[in-house]
């Protein structure tokens, strides 16, 4: 039998020079180094301040990053063709302040980015961040980097994508933003093929690394599982996130805060309201009285958003009309001692067999998600018990399996779990960005003929 040695789509043999030189900023695990090399770009510079992802950056495609990107001199990086840069989105996230580029320290690196164009002058910009970002501020933001970059050249656009769209089994929708000095006259989006995904596809049948589901998270989803099993057959359930803790509640909120009331009144001013779980407020302090609210109904607002006000109304009228099979729900789980998120339940399967164990499920801060096999919740930049969890299994998604959603299946993770997971919810999607790429490149790729190696098998070198 002939031996054969398994190299990353990366690591090719030596061939003639590549048809067009990248750097990779924000590099993170190299989303963008892996969909750019597979179409035969050769990165010349890459930068990334994790140090210990900087060490797997040089491991996995043999290129030492530079550190923080605002630390380099724009004039010292090498000549190329391609600039691609996830810069960060904290600062442009929902999940966020939103403060973006007020954020001293993230908020600013888009401009870094700039300088760097400025200097250097690629052919090519790609950049990816939270699909936020084309409405912070009004728009405002999204206003400003199209104006840089047209200042320095470049016609810009923009289009969001999400890899379920081609095939990947993951929602995750971001930005995508492409500029080009020689004009974008010629370049086409991609068409999503929007084929039927399956999260099978990326499984592994009972791992051994997997980890069970923490007892405590456990006994949560055993709950919402007894309240779909609870719920009359014949009744539709809410397509609206489900917040437990308004069952009861009549505290106000349409026309009037607890906020309002309270700087107006003081205590007084709520003891003839029920918060949390119906928990009657009279006669408790007010320190008392807004720790029985609601964690979304404690803020210093005197009004609340529209959509604040409409998942109340629609929680309060949903128990109001349920409240015969809610009530004994509720007895049995004491729901009320359990944390702000696991009181909140979003059911994304509609139709299908009400139990959880059938889904996927993921733990976020606006409540437990279930969503159906078909595709897998957006990967973040997670704590491990917000890592997706296969319900037919009772267990969590292996790190592996989260870098086949992120088409990085190819390369080396880092060796602790939860740095893996973390870097995994921050990476960009490499085969979006390949798909992306390649009508972008069109003028470079065809410099020299070089084949592209799919993006989902290794090459075989003969031994």
């Amino acid at each position: 039998m002939q031996n054969v040695t398994i190299l990353s789509p990366e690591v090719r043999p030596e061939r003639n020079e590549a048809p067009f030189k990248f750097i990779d900023l924000f590099a993170g695990l190299g989303g963008f180094h892996v969909a750019l090399a597979r179409l035969g770009g050769e990165a010349v510079f890459a930068a990334e301040w994790d140090a210990k992802l900087n060490a797997l950056y040089a491991h996995n495609f043999g290129l030492v990053a530079a550190g923080d990107v605002a630390l380099v001199d724009p004039a010292a990086i090498p000549a190329h063709d391609v600039l691609a840069a996830g810069f960060p989105c904290q600062p442009f996230s929902k999940a966020g302040e939103q403060l973006g580029f007020e954020h001293t320290l993230q908020g600013q690196l888009f401009f870094h980015v700039a300088a760097i164009v400025k200097e250097k002058r690629p052919e090519v910009v790609i950049l990816e961040n939270v699909p936020n970002l084309l409405r912070h501020r009004n728009g405002e933001t999204f206003r400003t980097i199209q104006r840089t970059l047209r200042e320095l050249g470049y016609d810009v656009d923009a289009r969001r994508y999400s890899p379920h769209q081609f095939g990947i089994p993951q929602i995750r929708d971001r930005v995508y933003i492409v500029a080009s000095r020689g004009g974008l006259h010629t370049f086409e989006w991609p068409e999503p093929s929007n084929a039927q995904t399956d999260i099978r596809t990326v499984l592994e049948e009972r791992p051994s690394e997997a980890r069970p589901i923490r007892p405590a998270i456990l006994r949560t989803l055993e709950m919402w599982n007894d309240f779909l099993e609870s719920a009359p057959p014949s009744l539709k359930l809410p397509s609206f996130p489900i917040w437990a803790m308004e069952f009861g509640a009549t505290y106000p909120y349409a026309d009037e805060t607890p906020a309002a009331l309270a700087a107006e009144l003081g205590a007084s001013g709520l003891s003839s309201y029920r918060g949390s779980f119906g928990q009657d407020l009279d006669g408790l302090s007010l320190v008392e009285q807004m720790t029985a609210l609601p964690s979304h109904a404690r803020r210093d607002q005197f009004s609340f958003p529209k959509w604040k006000v409409d998942f109340i109304a629609q929680n309060r009228a949903f128990y109001q009309e349920n409240a015969d099979w809610i009530d004994p729900w509720l007895a049995r789980w004491r729901t009320a001692e359990l944390p702000s998120s696991f009181q909140k339940f979003e059911w994304n399967a509609q139709g299908g067999p009400r139990s959880i164990w059938k889904y996927v499920i993921q733990l976020r801060a606006s409540g437990v998600r279930v969503k159906r096999p078909t595709t897998s919740p957006s990967l973040i930049a997670m704590t491990e018990s917000q890592v997706p969890i296969i319900g037919w299994e009772r267990r969590y998604m292996t790190p592996r399996e989260c870098a086949r959603l992120q088409s990085l299946e190819s390369i080396s993770l880092p060796e602790d779990r939860i740095s893996a997971y973390k870097a995994l919810g921050n990476a960009v999607n490499a085969e979006v960005v390949r798909v992306i790429a390649t009508p972008l490149l069109g003028p470079l790729l065809s410099r020299r003929a070089v084949p592209e190696v799919s993006p989902t098998e290794p090459l075989l070198l003969a031994g």
